[in-house]
């Protein structure tokens, strides 16, 4: 077991590398390819309207004219080691892992991901207990009771559910919900630490718009993988041995449906955990997708980089446990 986790950590780290390739030549190869004078690409730096002096100065400092291997060398050596700005009244150290510096608000970007995070994890960790307690019970009961009016119209409203937008369904929500009938609070973002009460309430909303739509499609995925192995052999001896209905069901037939749930439920977690763009734009939450949208409007580069590679890391964490909790879900894995 530990081989194998410090084998996925090698490759987790090997993959970002991958990663931060791949952005450098998304940002700065493929532009210049294009043919994206210097320029032009200190101008993304820079923001809007910046002043000649400005585009020269960070052409100088980033290098934008040195040859490609020498900016992406530069580029994964302030991510491992730290780098120093010259903003042009003062030297502004970013330690590692630098992100890089945002000319467009005189801020760090580790920073503004840093204070960003905790309304992005809010959101994503809130949400994703929801859709998952509610969509895997409603799957395991929609295939116990396969054809009854209760599975037609489970499956009935998770079809809508996967359906209907974010953006529908969150206005919606808000229109009803909080501002005619009042049933909840405005929706508001307050740090857990300041104010337990205050981060559920203003969150409820969030939650529940977003848990319904991924809990439509785990429903649906269940019920499928539940039917399917509710016909294993394996299942049929549970059931001639004696045993009772719940322990075949929980013990036996779930966990082996869990693996492709367990498998999708880290790639939505970490989607969303490089930022709910859609869920954080209608309820006008300041997380990482605000941030990236706030980034392309400005023409923040720095900082559309910098949320870019936060998301690759969440996501390859997120499939890094994924694979360790296989051999705890299945029994049928074996790590070696």
């Amino acid at each position: 077991m530990i081989a194998f986790i410090v084998r996925r950590l090698l490759g987790a780290v090997g993959l970002l590398l991958v990663v931060s390739a791949v952005t450098f030549a998304i940002f700065f190869l493929v532009p210049k390819a294009a043919g994206v004078s210097s320029d032009d690409l200190a101008a993304r730096f820079a923001g809007k309207s910046p002043t000649p002096a400005a585009l020269a100065e960070i052409k100088e400092r980033f290098g934008l004219d040195d040859p490609v291997p020498v900016q992406y060398g530069r580029f994964v050596k302030a991510l491992v080691a730290g780098d120093t700005y010259d903003t042009g009244t003062q030297e502004i150290d970013c330690p590692a892992p630098c992100l890089g510096y945002s000319f467009r608000t005189s801020q760090s970007v580790l920073d503004q991901v840093v204070d960003r995070v905790p309304v992005t994890l809010s959101i994503a960790l809130g949400a994703a207990v929801l859709w998952l307690l509610a969509g895997v019970s409603i799957g395991v009961l929609s295939a116990l009771r396969r054809g009854t009016i209760f599975d037609r119209a489970a499956m009935g409203i998770a079809l809508a559910g996967v359906s209907l937008p974010i953006f529908f369904t969150g206005l919606l929500s808000l229109a009803f919900i909080v501002y005619k009938w009042e049933l909840l609070p405005a929706v508001n973002y307050v740090p857990l630490t300041e104010n337990p009460a205050k981060w559920f309430s203003g969150l409820i909303l969030p939650w529940v718009t977003l848990a319904f739509l991924y809990a439509a499609l785990y429903a649906r995925l269940t019920r499928a993988g539940m039917l399917e192995t509710l016909n294993e052999d394996y299942i049929r001896t549970a059931r001639a041995k004696g045993l009772s209905e719940r322990t075949v069901i929980t013990k036996h037939a779930l966990r082996a449906t869990l693996t492709p749930i367990l498998t999708i439920f880290g790639l939505d977690l970490g989607l969303l955990l490089g930022g709910a763009i859609l869920t954080e734009r209608t309820f006008s939450l300041k997380g990482l997708g605000q941030l990236a949208l706030d980034g392309v409007n400005q023409s923040d580069l720095p900082v559309v980089i910098g949320v870019t590679l936060t998301a690759a890391l969440f996501i390859v964490v997120a499939n890094l446990l994924v694979d360790i909790l296989y051999g705890v879900v299945d029994p049928r894995v074996r790590h070696s």
